[in-house]
């Protein structure tokens, strides 16, 4: 069509002229996306264990008729090893993931070392997979078997779906989690400090419990990206209903 028809056509943009287009796009767009879920899932592992796993003990202690200076001194007993042990249990499975990684990035290194064909024509298939044309994505794979370090990284993300850990991701996930565990396990311990009367300071620890998971779960909504008060309710209703099933368990191992 003609330009005095109102279309314009612009067939002097060079390809550098479009990259500073483009970087200036960059620039200029800021996207809000959430990257710390890892750390998120950490504090939540951590915070939920230690508002319920402490309170069904000292729950159950109270049953009891026990003090409330053996309760709490039972209780933080059993926040310390909680969260040593909940540490461990995050370093450890971080750390498996880490290694799981090492693993396949050595064997699909070799697999590209004795098989390069067979593996250019899996980033075939798995660009195909998104809707491109022979015509589209082959220069795509011609340029990744150029590049032996970016080929390596596409297989691993788009064939294997691995992400590279953080190589302080174990340590990192350790502390995280043993010291949500602490806070969290102080909460419900917290009224047993003040109410030497273990029954009333139980029915003390009950509103400060579940106060704690509606703020927890509020927050965890607002970072994560769902509706805060959804996730308020929902936090507090499955934080109650797990403290409820251990002290339950916790009377039934007294009453026999």
């Amino acid at each position: 069509m003609a330009p005095e028809d109102g279309w314009v056509v612009n067939l002097s943009k060079s390809p550098a002229a479009d990259g500073v287009a483009t970087e200036k796009l960059l620039v200029h767009h800021q996207e809000k996306h959430f990257t710390a879920s890892n750390v998120v899932r950490d504090v939540i592992i951590g915070v939920s264990d230690g508002l319920t796993v402490p309170f069904a003990l000292a729950a159950g202690l109270s049953g009891a008729n026990a003090p409330s200076y053996i309760i709490l001194t039972a209780g933080l007993a059993e926040v310390a090893a909680g969260a040593i042990s909940m540490g461990l249990g995050g370093y450890l499975a971080a750390k498996s993931e880490a290694d799981h990684y090492s693993r396949e990035l050595k064997r699909e290194q070799e697999e590209i070392i004795a098989v390069p064909d067979t593996e250019a024509a899996e980033i075939a298939e798995i660009l195909s997979q998104y809707g491109l044309e022979p015509h589209e994505y082959g220069p795509v794979v011609n340029s990744l078997r150029k590049n032996p370090q970016a080929w390596l990284e596409f297989m691993m993300k788009f064939e294997l779906g691995l992400e590279k850990p953080d190589p302080k991701r174990a340590l990192q996930s350790a502390l995280t989690i043993a010291l949500s565990y602490m806070v969290g396990g102080v909460v419900p311990l917290l009224p047993y400090v003040f109410i030497p009367t273990a029954m009333k300071a139980m029915l003390t620890s009950i509103g400060v419990t579940l106060a704690a998971l509606l703020f927890f779960g509020y927050v965890k909504g607002h970072f994560t990206g769902d509706r805060p008060l959804m996730s308020s309710f929902q936090t507090a209703l499955i934080g109650a209903a797990a403290s409820a099933a251990a002290y339950g368990m916790a009377k039934a191992v007294q009453a026999t």
